[in-house]
Order: C-alpha cells, then structure tokens, then sequence
C-alpha cells in the first residue's frame, strides 16, 4: 500500500501491570517479546511499513522508557521519541504529540496507535488505516476505530454506533452515539445481545486541525502546556500540576463530530496472560510458550508459560496454569484468574516493595 503522508503517533508509556513480572517500570508490556521475535512497539512499527515513513512516526514514551524505547526500533530518528516528564494518561500524552506534529506539518493527518496491540493481517489494518485517513482529511471529525465484541468484556470500553454518514471503498464512516467506560458483567452482556455496540480499540484518526481546536476546548491547561515551545524544565513543571485525563473521557465523550469505522481483523491488546493463548501457536496439548522459553511439558494442558529465551520451564501433571519467570520474579497462577494479576502489583506497591 502506498504512502498515506500522514504521521503515526504510537502511545508507549503504560505499565502492563496484568503482565507482571515480566511487565515491569523498566521493561513494560510495549518492550516485551510476547507472540514473535520482536517486541510489541517493533511489530508496531513495522506493520506501519509502507503506509506511513519512520521519519514521520512518532512515539510517545516516559523519560524512563525512552533509551530502552530506542534500543527497540533504532530506525527511528531519535527526535522521535518524544518523552513526557511523567504519566498523566492519554490526554495530555495525545496533546503533547499532536502539539509536535501540529509543528512539522499543520496540515498533517494524525494515526494515534497504542503501541502494544497484536494485529493480522497487516494489508487489510492497512487498509482501514488509509481509510481513517482520508476521513478525517481537512473534516472535523475525530475517527475512532470499534472492534466487533466476540464477548460481553468488562476490560474494554464500550462505543454505540449510530448511522452511516458515509462510505469510503466500500467501508462505513458511522457517527458515534455514545461512549460507555468499562461496564459491568451484565451491562456487557446486554451491549453484546443488542449488536450496535464495539469495542473501543484505542486507536484513532484525526487531522492535526480539528484535534487541536477539541484539545483547546476540553484539555485547555494541557493544550496550552505543550503547544509552545518549552523548556525540559517548564515542561515537567506544567506537567506535575495536570490531572491525569485519558482522550476518551476527556475529549471524544465531549464532541459532537466523532466518527467511527468498524475494523474486520484479528486484533488484541493482549491485556492479560491468558491473552497470549489467542495470539500463540500451541501445542498438541494446548501449552503455549513465550518470551522465547523452552516448555518440556509431560501430561500438561492448556498452559501459558513465558521466560526469557531459552530459559528452561518444565511442567508434569498440571492443567491451565500461567507460569512468568522474570528475572528476580515468578508468577504462578490459575489461567481463569488472569485478571487478577494486577491486585498482586497493587499489593507490591502499597507495601513499599521492590519487583516492580
């Protein structure tokens, strides 16, 4: 697919925390390798190849992050790493971006990429990407991309999709009704048996217009904070004195002229370990290997081990476990509690411990 001229923005500053020990402050789950041989932001980058240069991809990390982050796709010019002081969620990491791209090319379509999902095949995500691209081209509308739900998931937020406005190559622009944060159990199922709902990807479109005037007027302290230029300082001055706000909540559940495209291919944002069993090939006996782990499995099943590579792990006579060794850390688990790997990292971090 030929070049769209638009620049990529790839968010690279989260934690991971259900993929500790692997995810860790140091290492989290953009810099991991978790269903091939590169790391997530690696194959992010290059599914991009072709439709969008590496000299106008950014990515948007912390300051911790950004050697590590470089280390990972050394094709990138190092002025596009672009390092916030510290989190502050999606807003002001989308504004801090869109201020930059907004510089180099003011007329510039934005893609707005977390850059820890797995996606196949890359032609037809391409494609959608083109697409986006084109609506929002000199439109006002804000393009956000919704995931058919294949189950009522309460870790996603939620979109309700309202008419077609238009069709681009066959493929429907449809305004947004509403947004739905991460709902429960029973309001999930309900959005699934109603079939106008996706889920929110997290990946977005827009042109460097439009998402400065919704940042000026949702997101005026953060938006006023980065479109100048500052100094390192001045920056991370601004910065302790925002909220944290993501995008969603601070911005697209406030404007009138959001749009959204349904996307048709395998997408993940492998947010659990159990994730990896969907994004992995297996076994006979349904174990799962990443990381580059060696598995000696002998009457085990259905078990998802990650280790660093070729690191040894050996399973006898066990069932649907979750097995993480990582570096001073190991994780062992019941594959149905996946989700609850997060609770352990917030017990490391309210007693003060190290592992993180």
């Amino acid at each position: 697919m030929s070049s769209t001229g638009a620049f990529a923005v790839l968010l690279a500053g989260g934690t991971g925390t259900r993929l500790w020990p692997a995810s860790r402050r140091g290492r989290p789950k953009h810099l991991l390798q978790l269903a091939g041989h590169r790391t997530l932001l690696a194959e992010t980058l290059a599914r991009l190849e072709g439709l969008v240069a590496v000299e106008r991809t950014l990515v948007v990390t912390t300051r911790e992050q950004r050697e590590a982050v470089l280390a990972a796709v050394p094709q990138l010019p190092a002025a596009n790493v672009l390092a916030e002081p510290e989190g502050r969620n999606t807003g002001p990491c989308i504004a801090l971006a869109a201020a930059e791209v907004g510089r180099r090319d003011p007329n510039a379509v934005q893609i707005v990429l977390p850059a820890d999902h797995w996606i196949r095949p890359r032609e037809a995500y391409q494609r959608t990407l083109a697409i986006a691209a084109r609506a929002a081209q000199g439109s006002r509308s804000l393009i956000v991309f919704g995931i058919r739900p294949t189950s009522p998931a309460t870790g996603f937020g939620w979109i309700r999709a309202g008419e077609v406005e238009c069709e681009i190559d066959g493929v429907a622009v449809r305004r947004v009704e509403r947004f739905v944060e991460k709902p429960d159990e029973a309001r999930a199922r309900a959005f699934l048996a109603d079939g106008g709902y996706c889920w929110n990807s997290g990946m977005f479109a827009w042109s460097s217009e439009a998402i400065a005037r919704e940042l000026a007027a949702h997101l005026p302290k953060a938006w006023e904070l980065v479109s100048r230029e500052r100094s390192e300082g001045e920056l991370a001055r601004g910065y302790a004195a925002l909220e944290p706000a993501s995008i969603d909540v601070a911005v697209l559940e406030r404007c009138e002229s959001v749009r959204m495209i349904t996307i048709d291919y395998s997408w993940s944002d492998v947010g659990s370990w159990d994730a990896l069993a969907a994004v992995s090939a297996s076994d006979a006996q349904g174990n799962v290997a990443s990381g580059g782990a060696q598995l000696l499995a002998t009457d085990a099943r259905g078990c998802l081990v990650h280790a660093a590579p070729n690191h040894l792990v050996a399973l006898l006579g066990v069932e649907d476990l979750i097995v993480v060794q990582s570096g001073d850390a190991t994780l062992v688990c019941r594959r149905e509690r996946a989700q609850e790997v997060k609770q352990l990292v917030e017990r490391l971090q309210r007693e003060g411990r190290d592992f993180l």
